[in-house]
């Protein structure tokens, strides 16, 4: 699959601790927060990834590219 048509993440629900739980994808597609994990782990989405956090579970992160309006923690509620 070409990176153009990868599906990225547009916007974002968050818990009352202000946890992502949902993300909404370029496609209008609406994946839970176990759902996008493993879509990040396969590739299928793009300007994202995988990470193992201090607490032992697996988190996704926007990709470090440099560029703070892309980050996860920027992305609209929806």
């Amino acid at each position: 699959m070409m990176n153009s048509e990868r599906e990225r993440f547009i916007a974002a629900q968050r818990n009352g601790d202000g946890d992502l739980t949902k993300f909404q994808t370029s496609s209008g597609r609406v994946l839970d927060y176990q759902q996008a994990l493993q879509e990040v782990q396969s590739g299928s989405i793009a300007g994202v990834n995988v990470f193992k956090g201090k607490d032992g579970e697996m988190h996704i992160r926007g990709d470090a590219d440099g560029d703070p309006t892309n980050n996860l923690d920027q992305l609209p509620q929806f």
